[in-house]
């Protein structure tokens, strides 16, 4: 998925997220005891309008240590003193999430040793028989 289609469908689900600002714990000093900063957002996977069911099932599966049992992703950010700041931090975070969890790994291609690492591969394992051998006592079974 282009940056462009990632950027439009990121717009678009923020349409369905809700945020709830509630009391933070941390610096602030007494203001942290009287003003709400603390920012959540959530956003419900399973009832969104512009995830098809693959994308749907996708982040399900790869963010399902952030989702609850309904399908209902939670991010929160306390991070600055403004209700603001953690507004746009919990924001860029989510945007950040939806684009690395959609995004699909590349397929790895199968590779096959080099000519120089096939020679230092043997190359040690001749000398670590060397090393093994020369411990060795000469003893003669023959007789």
């Amino acid at each position: 998925m282009n940056t462009i289609i990632r950027a439009m469908l990121t717009d678009e689900l923020l349409k369905e997220v809700r945020y709830k600002a509630v009391r933070s714990g941390g610096k602030g000093g007494q203001n942290v005891n009287k003003v709400s900063t603390k920012v959540e957002l959530y956003f419900d996977i399973v009832n969104s309008l512009y995830l098809s069911e693959e994308q749907k099932e996708t982040l399900l599966d790869k963010l399902r240590n952030q989702t609850d049992k309904d399908g209902v992703l939670r991010i929160s950010s306390q991070e600055d003193r403004s209700q603001i700041m953690n507004k746009n931090n919990v924001t860029e975070k989510f945007s950040a999430l939806i684009a690395s969890a959609l995004r699909k790994k590349k397929k790895r291609g199968k590779t096959s040793p080099t000519a120089a690492s096939r020679t230092e591969r043997l190359d040690s394992k001749k000398k670590q028989s060397a090393k093994k051998s020369s411990r060795r006592k000469d003893i003669d079974f023959d007789e």
